[in-house]
């Protein structure tokens, strides 16, 4: 059994008792860690894909150390003009070793609810009925205050034909009539 799981914004094939070095994780050394973010799982030929993840699948991991990378030398130079600049880098990294694979059955944990852009749009289209409303209401009103969409949606409401192509003082010249 295999999986393509998603670590530290890497992706990583892994199976079971398997040795992966990752990006530097926050946990402690000996620490038990899970990874939820688990793209693809292979099973005895069975293979299931998720979009984008696996809904209940988890891998876990214990971390048994955590070390730098080689160093990696980067070297700048421009020919004929005296230039050069030599720069070292050690990458920080974690060893794991996957203790195991749970294509389903895991707990996710609750992620905080995002509106829907659908749900954004309607309120953004609703919000200029809703002032237009409001303005209907009352007596005086202040046009300068309005945008241009609210505007438009209350000239509409008034029947002005040609409201569409009409810049804001137009608009307002027009429903002030």
């Amino acid at each position: 059994m295999y999986a393509i799981v998603e670590i530290a914004g890497q992706q990583f094939k892994v199976a079971k008792d398997q040795k992966v070095y990752v990006h530097r994780l926050q946990e402690e050394e000996g620490a038990s860690v899970s990874f939820d973010k688990v793209l693809l799982v292979g099973d005895n030929g069975t293979i299931t894909v998720g979009a984008p993840a696996i809904e209940g699948a988890e891998v876990t991991a214990k971390i048994l150390g955590h070390l730098q990378g080689d160093k990696v030398i980067v070297f700048k130079k421009k020919r004929r003009k005296g230039f050069r600049k030599k720069n070292g880098h050690r990458q920080a990294l974690t060893e794991i070793q996957v203790e195991g694979i749970f294509a389903s059955g895991a707990t996710k944990k609750a992620a905080a609810k995002k509106e829907t852009p659908k749900a954004k749009v309607e309120a953004v289209k609703e919000a200029p009925k809703a002032k237009v409303e409001a303005v209907k209401e009352t007596a005086s009103v202040d046009l300068e205050s309005m945008t241009v969409a609210e505007l438009k949606a209350l000239a509409k409401e008034k029947g002005i034909e040609g409201y569409t192509s009409l810049k804001k003082a137009e608009l307002i010249e027009a429903l002030t009539k």
